[in-house]
């Protein structure tokens, strides 16, 4: 939880950029956090938004890790190229956008990254913001390995057949009745992306499949509720999520 820390303890970190194998054979750059000093901690893995593997991501990947968790975020875009974050989104947005099959693929790779290093505890989250969300449900029905789920207001989980594009064919509700692990979800009512409608429809899925699952839904909020950078940031809302996205993990991957 937030400042709930002995001042006496030790902490420390370590975060680099390194390389994980991921699609069609090639080695995907990826962010990197790990806690100094840690016999074993769980891993998480974080998939980056539209807006591309940017500064919220890496800092994102470095306060998990001051809770205590190895986190890895890959460059799912960089086929798109290397540049300004913005700059490579937006080409990765004019030219169709990234493959679901290529992101999963990578998404797989960094959980055997994290799986493989010497002080990991065996057991793996995944999560991602926006398009990162609809990614990370997408990947917790689809990959074996992981433990827990947090969806932070993915945007397309829902979707009409005639949304289907080459990059995303299926929308990722469709996979539900194979979600094995335990879902967090964090919408906002006031969203557009997904609607208050969607998250009606998604939850119903599940229920109806029988998953294990907590949606935190709040008022006064749209998409994108921790991004502090931009005017969508809701102060009481993002910190009520976050502490119970660390609860929430803290639950299923530490204990």
């Amino acid at each position: 939880m937030w400042n709930n820390w002995d001042t006496a303890a030790y902490s420390g970190m370590i975060a680099e950029t390194v390389s994980v194998p991921g699609h069609d054979g090639k080695m995907v750059r990826a962010y990197y956090s790990r806690p100094l000093g840690a016999e074993s901690c769980p891993g998480i893995v974080l998939i980056p938004h539209i807006p591309g593997w940017d500064e919220f991501n890496r800092e994102t990947a470095r306060r998990y890790t001051e809770h205590g968790y190895s986190v890895i975020c890959p460059d799912i875009y960089q086929d798109f190229g290397h540049g300004r974050p913005a700059d490579i989104s937006a080409k990765m947005m004019s030219e169709g956008g990234a493959r679901d099959d290529n992101v999963m693929a990578d998404t797989k790779g960094c959980l055997d990254f994290l799986k493989a290093q010497p002080n990991a505890n065996g057991k793996v989250g995944v999560t991602g913001m926006c398009s990162g969300g609809r990614h990370a449900y997408l990947a917790a029905c689809t990959i074996e390995g992981f433990d827990a789920c947090v969806d932070c207001w993915g945007g397309g989980v829902v979707a009409p057949p005639e949304a289907a594009t080459p990059a995303r064919p299926v929308a990722p509700i469709e996979y539900t009745e194979q979600l094995q692990i335990p879902l967090l979800g964090i919408f906002g009512n006031d969203d557009r992306n997904p609607s208050k409608a969607d998250v009606d429809v998604l939850e119903e899925r599940l229920k109806a499949c029988g998953k294990e699952y907590t949606f935190l839904r709040y008022n006064e909020a749209g998409h994108g509720i921790w991004y502090y950078d931009r005017p969508m940031y809701r102060q009481e809302q993002a910190m009520d999520s976050w502490n119970k996205a660390l609860a929430f993990f803290d639950r299923h991957l530490k204990e």
